[in-house]
């Protein structure tokens, strides 16, 4: 049994303890790291008391929620593990639509908290995902469109800075914090606990899919590229190539989140694209529609990817999508190359202007993701390499990416995620309640600030 600490009234794991090992594992299973302290925490106290342990004892410090981090950053080797899965806690209050959300509850907790009383606000694709990583990345779901992005849609944060503080941020309570909270990630402190807006829903979801053969797919790609400026709100486009029964294939439709009625009748703009293969569509309820690819997205996989926001979707971005980042077709296995997909953007996201919130790059069109999940070690180096070739072809019409789908750690990144203007501002901002950098352990925004560009 880990020894007890001052303060903490939660349970401490340490090597050789029951469940070390489960409670160290993460959704990547590429990450086998062994921290010297697993601190679960049931309480900001809790939080506080394990930060100043970890600083006594010059133990680097991690954050876990749902461990989705792909690089595994919610785990530190040989380091402090401030496990929040205990504070899971979701709150309604129906009459002023708003849910208080504990930081390590899942996105499944809060959707099935509000969705009986006709409400939701955005939370991301994955059911098994958590609030707290999503949301303070910025948290992009089938929602965003007509109620904005997760961070978005925070009232107030409470959180743990490095030196033991409880703060409550708001509009107008430490409102500095609050801007950086909003896409700055786990740079600022431990956030024990979210008020979010809710909205109301119907809570029925309708997915359509025009199924193409790749090489038929780029007159119907470049006709659903001129859909998305006037798309309606409930909508969120999608296009998807991958591989089916061994051949590349393009998925092209959207999600319609609202009115089915209304959904199908969207259904006629979007077959103007041309004929497909095969069509699929499929009405459900809005829950069965968020947790659709927790299947797929299931912890002990390994995973690697690679993302990009384009502000302008060209022709030739667009046959650069449809290549996945292959240069000669003849003889390929497509089971091995990667997959990769748009969202689409605007809508409200786009409304919030961009220096409103740390989150950055409002003015996005699409975001691109592609990537790999896969299960036998002997093939990480072709995997991986595959999903850097298709970001790679991407690269050249990118405008920036999505601090949550960055993954690899470097001040590059970072800077292609926030811009050098907003970065200063954050960098500020960490300098005043994280000067040691205590919180590094992300995609890290310095206190001294990110290298000049050489």
């Amino acid at each position: 049994m880990a020894q007890a600490l001052p303060g903490f009234g939660g349970e401490l794991i340490g090597p050789g303890d029951d469940g070390y090992d489960g409670y160290r594992e993460v959704w990547n299973a590429m990450v086998d790291r062994r921290p010297a302290l697993i601190a679960r925490c049931t309480s900001a106290g809790d939080v506080a008391a394990a930060i100043r342990h970890a600083r006594e004892a010059g133990l680097e410090v991690a954050v876990k929620c749902g461990g989705h981090s792909v690089l595994g950053l919610s785990v530190p080797d040989g380091g402090l593990m401030i496990d929040l899965g205990p504070m899971a806690d979701v709150r309604v209050e129906v009459d002023r639509r708003r849910a208080t959300v504990g930081g390590g509850a899942l996105l499944r907790y809060l959707d099935q908290a509000t969705v009986p009383h006709g409400l939701a606000t955005t939370a991301g694709n994955v059911s098994h995902t958590g609030v707290g990583g999503l949301t303070l990345g910025g948290g992009m779901g089938w929602l965003a469109r007509q109620a904005g992005l997760a961070c978005d849609n925070v009232e107030a944060y409470t959180l743990v800075t490095a030196n033991g503080e409880v703060l409550r941020a708001t509009a107008t309570e430490h409102p500095d914090l609050f801007w950086g909270l909003r896409g700055g990630g786990g740079n600022f402190g431990v956030v024990t606990e979210f008020e979010f807006r809710l909205h109301p829903v119907s809570g029925r979801a309708l997915m359509a899919e025009l199924i193409f053969e790749a090489d038929d797919a780029l007159e119907p790609m470049r006709r659903w590229r001129d859909l998305l400026p006037d798309a309606p709100r409930p909508s969120c486009l999608t296009a998807d190539a991958v591989t089916m029964q061994g051949r590349p294939m393009v998925s092209i439709g959207y999600v319609w989140v609202g009115d089915p009625g209304e959904a199908r009748d969207y259904l006629a703009t979007m077959r103007g694209i041309g004929t497909p293969a095969r069509e699929s569509v499929r009405e459900t309820s809005y829950i069965e529609l968020q947790t659709m690819g927790d299947a797929n997205h299931v912890h002990g996989k390994r995973r690697y990817a690679t993302g990009h926001y384009l502000r302008d979707l060209s022709d030739a971005a667009i046959e650069a999508f449809l290549s996945r980042g292959v240069s000669a077709a003849d003889g390929v296995d497509w089971s091995r190359v990667s997959p990769g997909g748009f969202q689409a953007y605007g809508g409200a996201i786009a409304e919030v202007g961009n220096d409103d919130s740390a989150f950055s790059h409002r003015d996005a069109v699409v975001e691109f993701f592609g990537g790999h999940t896969w299960t036998d070690p002997a093939e990480d180096a072709e995997r991986m390499a595959s999903a850097r070739a298709y970001g790679a072809a991407l690269a050249p019409f990118a405008s920036g990416v999505y601090v949550n789908a960055l993954f690899e750690s470097g001040e590059e990144g970072v800077r292609r995620a926030y811009g050098d203007a907003k970065l200063a501002r954050l960098a500020e901002l960490k300098r005043r309640y994280d000067p040691q950098n205590v919180f590094h352990l992300n995609q890290n925004i310095a206190p001294g600030g990110i290298s000049p560009r050489p």
